[in-house]
């Protein structure tokens, strides 16, 4: 399918078409105006007249291509992306694959709705994520429109599999924007303040925090069930949901044994422990799914964001006994599993398991983890570092006193977008810089990113 260039400003002021992105855009950061630029001024300054003031953008660019590790912006300015979408394109912008397999489908049916009249993909999304997501057991599936939407529906299927309503979420935990996500989310600003009230038999526990709680896994674990027992009662419990390395609460990598301890515990009470793996799903972590890194397979496990190479699908998956529980009728959506999504997470899916990308998540975490700590190494300012694979962090914290110095971030953050690389912060008290690269970025480009990431560190 051919499609016309979009025009983009050359240094010399004028525009000229550029390939439209995909692994035919040109690696390379390039910047032609200051960020940002006149055409992407314009279009800030539109949003801000006819988009609600509530829908924010971190980088205040307009873009219009992107594929590799880069993003085109509509002046002719070529970002480094570090980001991935928030770990959406993890294959790459437009990978051949997927546009391919999308292209394919718009052309035979964009819509029957799955609970009219089903259709061959969904059934095979449903297989793929039954065959590929941790534990042998027999499983079974159900696909939605996004991360919030799955993690409602494992607390449905929970709930009515154990005949219980409490669910425990855990400190730092981000699960979504909806009224019962909200409520398991942690973090009042920006997600929850002045939204409430919200779903009631919510409850929370402490996460395992190394850098801050100095606790075992073991002990981390035991801490966060005395807590459980005592403030909430197995009897009443329908699930623990945890994120296995949490995502917008700063990418804490729980200590060892947490995770398994937690869910023994899940087993011997009658317990659903669902994995949130929205985030790490999908060869990001250096594993299919994070859970695999910590010996743990979920009950339940939710997916999303990675999963369709950009297009909007996300899945419960878990024991069949437990997918079954809900009454026909009791699961759906109009727009859940469509077609085109579906045929995307399959050329996705494909691609994850024979493109080699989940060795590619530990060479880019290798890369990433070992500039980091060269820069901890000259600056006391980089508290902790932290992740697995391609899902790795940098804490800043005063140097003296160890608090979260959330100034500092959005500062080198600011800095990393005006020089042209796209980073994301995150973690409870805003100090905590994210690294999400696609996996389809080239070790030089990773590089001059991190390059750019330690002058704006030295620059703070």
């Amino acid at each position: 399918m051919s499609t016309s260039a979009p025009d983009t400003m050359s240094a010399s002021g004028t525009f000229a078409a550029v390939p439209l992105g995909g692994p035919t855009l040109p690696q390379e950061r390039r910047m032609v105006t200051s960020i940002p630029g006149p055409r992407s001024q314009e279009l800030i300054a539109r949003k801000a007249a006819a988009v609600a003031a509530g829908v924010g953008h971190t980088v205040p660019i307009q873009a219009v291509a992107a594929g590799g590790g880069v993003v085109l912006d509509a002046d002719g300015n070529s970002l480094i992306d570090l980001g991935a979408g928030i770990a959406v394109t993890t294959l790459g912008n437009a990978h051949p694959k997927v546009v391919e397999a999308v292209q394919a489908q718009v052309a035979q049916f964009t819509h029957t709705c799955f609970m009219i009249s089903p259709y061959e993909s969904y059934v095979g999304v449903a297989e793929a994520l039954n065959r590929i997501t941790p534990g042998d057991h027999e499983k079974k599936s159900a696909l939605f429109n996004s991360g919030a939407e799955a993690v409602e529906n494992a607390v449905k299927i929970a709930r009515k599999y154990t005949r219980k309503q409490a669910v425990v979420a855990f400190d730092h935990g981000y699960h979504g924007r909806t009224n019962l996500t909200m409520a398991l989310t942690a973090k009042s600003m920006p997600y929850k303040s002045g939204f409430g009230p919200f779903a009631s038999e919510i409850y929370r526990a402490p996460m395992s925090y190394p850098f801050r709680d100095g606790l075992s896994g073991a002990d981390a674990a035991n801490r966060a069930i005395s807590i459980i027992e005592k403030q909430v009662g197995a009897d009443n419990l329908a699930a623990i949901i945890i994120e296995p390395i949490q995502g917008e609460g700063g990418f804490i990598v729980p200590a060892d044994g947490f995770l398994p301890r937690l869910a023994e515990w899940c087993r011997s009470n009658h317990v659903v422990f669902i994995a949130d793996e929205i985030q790490t799903g999908f060869a990001r972590t250096g594993a299919m799914f994070a859970s695999e890194l910590f010996g743990v397979v979920p009950d339940l496990i939710t997916t999303a964001k990675g999963i369709a190479g950009g297009l909007p699908l996300a899945a419960v998956t878990g024991r069949a006994e437990i997918m079954d529980a809900s009454h026909a009728g009791g699961l759906g959506g109009t727009y859940g599993g469509n077609p085109i999504a579906c045929a995307a997470a399959l050329a996705a899916i494909d691609a994850f398991e024979h493109d080699g990308l989940i060795q590619r998540a530990d060479e880019i975490g290798a890369i990433l983890t070992e500039r980091l700590t060269a820069m901890q190494a000259a600056d006391p300012r980089v508290g902790d570092i932290r992740g697995r694979g391609a899902m790795i962090a940098a804490e800043f914290v005063g140097p003296v006193t160890g608090e979260p110095d959330g100034a500092l971030t959005t500062a080198i953050a600011k800095a990393c977008i005006a020089d042209g690389v796209i980073v994301l912060t995150c973690g409870t008290y805003g100090n905590v810089i994210r690294f999400l690269p696609p996996l389809s970025i080239s070790d030089d480009l990773l590089h001059e990113g991190m390059d750019v990431v330690a002058a704006a560190l030295s620059g703070a």
